[in-house]
């Protein structure tokens, strides 16, 4: 708004304390303060008044046009960025809920059939260890049988 440096500030701020009076400073301040403040909200509000105006008269449409048109890779980024923004904003009750429940389910069926499966080769393996533990017991009995045959 106004380019005052630190000089500028200093030399104002020693007339006004020749001018007012060291007495009155701290009240000119405040005032100058609220008036600066009231201002500022002044110009907020004007500002705010104005961009709802062009919202509700359509100007924002035509920028978006006029934008597109003149830039488009900006266009296709405001795009890329609208889609992330719907990717973000999930809604629970949609299809994705239910997409999650057949999920579920599926991953049920394979988690049960996994432990079919499992379940199935221990018994296996079981039957095969048991299996080659008797045939290794046989073989075993056989020449423990064998040999006190070739001392007699």
């Amino acid at each position: 708004m106004f380019d005052l440096g630190f000089a500028e500030l200093l030399v104002i701020g020693v007339v006004a304390l020749i001018v007012v009076g060291p007495k009155d400073l701290p009240v000119l301040f405040r005032k100058v303060g609220i008036f600066m403040g009231k201002a500022r909200g002044m110009a907020r509000d004007f500002s705010r008044a104005m961009n709802d105006a062009a919202d509700e008269s359509g100007v924002r449409d035509v920028q978006k046009t006029f934008k597109a048109a003149t830039s488009p890779v900006g266009s296709a980024m405001d795009g890329v960025r609208d889609a992330a923004k719907s990717m973000t904003n999930l809604d629970p009750n949609s299809n994705t809920g239910k997409l999650s429940a057949e999920r579920q389910e599926a991953k049920k069926k394979i988690e049960a059939s996994a432990a079919r499966a499992a379940a199935d080769r221990k018994k296996r393996e079981a039957d095969e260890a048991a299996k080659k533990a008797e045939e290794m017991e046989a073989a075993l009995q056989s020449e423990a049988d064998a040999a006190p045959k070739k001392d007699a």
